[in-house]
């Protein structure tokens, strides 16, 4: 069994592609859900309250970027 991926163009296309799963040709499986790693940020993002501002965003990079030249 081979699946491949068709793009209906023309609605008329649609209707020969039910008539070939009515005869048991072809079958018909509709669109599977996104990827878990798609639902998952989907989730995150729609539960994060606000996004940082910038300024937090530059406290923490700064912080980031002293502990790791501390290193040094």
């Amino acid at each position: 069994m081979e699946t491949i991926q068709v793009e209906i163009l023309n609605p008329k296309a649609k209707s020969i592609l039910k008539n070939l799963a009515d005869l048991k040709i072809i079958s018909i499986k509709k669109e599977k859900k996104k990827s878990s790693f798609l639902s998952i940020l989907d989730e995150l993002q729609a539960k994060s309250g606000s996004a940082p501002s910038l300024e937090e965003i530059t406290k923490e990079v700064e912080s980031v970027r002293e502990a790791r030249y501390a290193k040094d």
